[in-house]
């Protein structure tokens, strides 16, 4: 199968079970892969044939800025269910990382895989 990939969307926001971490935003890394069939718009040049990844980055930076989430893993699964919303979204693999969240750690997250529930 082909896929769409979102690399490094870098949003803001609360997420966190620490006092502070309620208060103030935090950065958030999101990578997404989301796995379709782009054949038919790589014959057609059509983005209607296609899953857009610009209307997938726009809910998942709107969602994720007002979730004020306690855990990566609950944003995660949150992501993937607005990717698998999307028509023709066959499966999609999430990965929520938190920058800086452990000493001498680059960052911190969680990768999931998720498919449509049947």
């Amino acid at each position: 199968m082909d896929k769409i990939i979102i690399s490094d969307l870098l949003v803001r926001a609360i997420i966190g079970i620490n006092d502070s971490e309620r208060i103030n935003e935090q950065d958030i890394l999101i990578n997404i892969t989301l796995i379709t069939d782009t054949r038919q718009a790589g014959l057609s040049d059509k983005l209607t044939e296609s899953v857009n990844y610009r209307t997938v980055s726009k809910a998942v930076i709107a969602h994720t800025q007002i979730a004020k989430r306690l855990t990566v893993e609950a944003l995660a699964e949150d992501i993937a269910a607005i990717c698998l919303d999307q028509p023709r979204v066959q499966s999609v693999t999430v990965r929520v990382e938190k920058p800086g969240a452990v000493r001498y750690a680059r960052s911190v997250g969680v990768e999931i895989t998720r498919e449509p529930e049947r």
